[in-house]
C-alpha cells in the first residue's frame, strides 16, 4: 500500500474516533516543522488541535542567556562557535544578535558539530574557543564527547557554554501550570532515541497522561497521532512507541553513559516556563576547566522580552503563532522579533513558511 493511501486510511480512522474537543502537543521542533510542511493540522478533524510545545532548543533559551552570549562574544581573544540558528536570535534588545556583534568585530563562527569547534581550538592555540551548547538530550552527548576529547588532547583553550536542557523537567513544569489543558503528548522521536521509551513512562504513571513516540515522515506522524487519539478516546494512558526503527525501550546506553560522565543536572531558565530545577545540563566539577560559565564568570541580568513578542506563550501551547500580534507584520523571518521566528524548528517560522491557517 502506498504511503498516501495509508495516510488516507489513518485520517478516516481518526475521524471515526469518538472524541470531543481534543488538544495534543508535539514536543519536538522537528515535528513542528514536519507537521506544518505536510499540512497535517488542516487535515485533522476540527475538534482535534495540535499544539506546539517547548521542543525547539533555540526557542526555549531565555533572553538573559542570549544577552550574556552577546557580551561574551565581544571579549578579546575569544572565538565564539555556534550552530547557525543561534546567530540571528535577538536578545532583550531588538536587532541585537550574534550576527550584529560579528559585524561589530566579534569573531563568531558557524560550526556543524562541537568537534568542529575543537578543531578550531587546535588550530588557534592563542585564542579561547567557546562552543555554545544548545539542545536537549539529543545533542548533549555530542557536546559531552567534545569535552572529553578536549581533555584527552590537552586543549585547554576550549570551553563549552552549556545551555543544554532536559525535556522531562520542562514537561513536568508545564503540566503543573494552572491553565494546562493538553490531553496527550506526541513525544519527541530524537530525544527518545537517547532516553528510550522508559524516559517517558512518568507521563502515564504519575500524571495519567498518554504519550506516543513518533517518527518524522507524514505517515509516521499520522500514525502516532492516531495511536494517541485512540488512547484518549478509550480513556487510556500509556507510552507507545510508534518509532521502533530508531527507538528502543532502554534508549541508547552509550549516549546516556556519556551524559552521566560529563554533566550534572542543575537549575536552568526556560523561555515561557521560567526557572526549572534540575532541568539544565551543567558540566561536572571535575570538568570545570572546560566550563565557559566559570572561566569567563558570566553574569546574567533579567532580560526584558521584546514588547509584544509572545514566543513564550506559543511554545507552551497557550497561543497559535498567528495569534501573536507581531506575527507576519513586525516579526518575519527576515526581521525576527523572537526566536520562534528564527529557528528552523520554531513554531512561528514553520507557520509563516507554510502559511498554516
Amino acid at each position: 500500500m502506498r504511503s498516501d493511501e495509508r495516510c488516507r486510511k489513518l485520517l478516516k480512522a481518526i475521524e471515526a474516533l469518538p472524541l470531543g474537543e481534543t488538544r495534543i502537543m508535539e514536543v519536538c521542533g522537528t515535528h513542528t516543522m514536519a507537521i506544518a510542511e505536510a499540512g497535517i493540522r488542516s487535515l485533522l478533524p476540527a475538534n482535534v488541535h495540535l499544539l506546539s510545545g517547548p521542543g525547539c532548543p533555540v526557542c526555549v533559551t531565555p533572553p538573559e542567556d542570549i544577552d550574556a552570549v552577546l557580551e561574551l562574544a565581544m571579549e578579546k581573544d575569544i572565538i565564539l562557535t555556534s550552530y547557525g540558528d543561534m546567530l540571528r536570535v535577538p536578545g532583550s534588545r531588538r536587532g541585537d544578535s550574534l550576527l550584529r556583534r560579528r559585524a561589530l568585530g566579534a569573531d563568531v563562527r558557524i560550526v556543524y558539530s562541537p568537534m568542529d569547534a575543537l578543531d578550531i581550538a587546535a588550530e588557534k592555540p592563542g585564542k579561547q574557543i567557546v562552543f555554545l551548547g544548545i539542545g536537549f538530550e539529543t545533542t548533549a552527548p555530542g557536546t559531552a564527547a567534545a569535552v572529553l576529547a578536549a581533555g584527552e588532547r590537552g586543549l585547554r583553550n576550549f570551553t563549552v557554554l552549556s545551555m543544554l536542557k532536559s525535556v522531562e523537567p520542562a514537561l513536568r513544569a508545564l503540566m503543573a501550570t494552572e491553565d494546562f489543558a493538553v490531553d496527550g503528548f506526541l513525544c519527541p522521536g530524537h530525544v527518545a532515541t537517547i532516553i528510550g521509551e522508559e524516559g517517558f513512562r512518568y507521563l502515564p504513571e504519575e500524571y495519567g497522561m498518554p504519550g506516543v513516540i513518533g517518527g518524522f515522515e507524514p505517515e509516521e506522524i499520522l500514525t502516532a497521532v492516531y495511536l494517541l487519539l485512540r488512547q484518549i478516546a478509550a480513556g487510556e494512558a500509556r507510552v507507545e512507541n510508534a518509532y521502533p526503527r530508531a527507538v528502543r525501550p532502554e534508549g541508547n546506553p552509550i549516549a546516556k553513559n556519556m551524559l552521566r560522565a560529563c554533566f550534572r543536572l542543575a537549575p536552568a531558565s526556560w523561555r515561557g516556563l521560567g526557572a526549572i530545577d534540575q532541568s539544565g545540563f551543567a558540566l561536572k566539577e571535575e570538568l570545570a576547566g572546560f566550563d565557559a560559565e566559570k572561566r569567563f564568570r558570566l553574569k546574567r541580568e533579567a532580560g526584558v522580552p521584546e514588547n509584544g513578542c509572545r514566543c513564550g506563550e506559543v511554545i507552551t501551547g497557550k497561543l497559535r503563532p498567528q495569534q501573536c500580534p507581531l506575527f507576519g507584520k513586525v516579526c518575519t523571518p527576515e526581521d525576527p522579533t523572537g526566536p520562534c521566528m528564527v529557528s528552523s524548528e520554531g513554531a512561528c517560522a514553520a507557520a509563516y513558511k507554510y502559511q498554516e491557517a
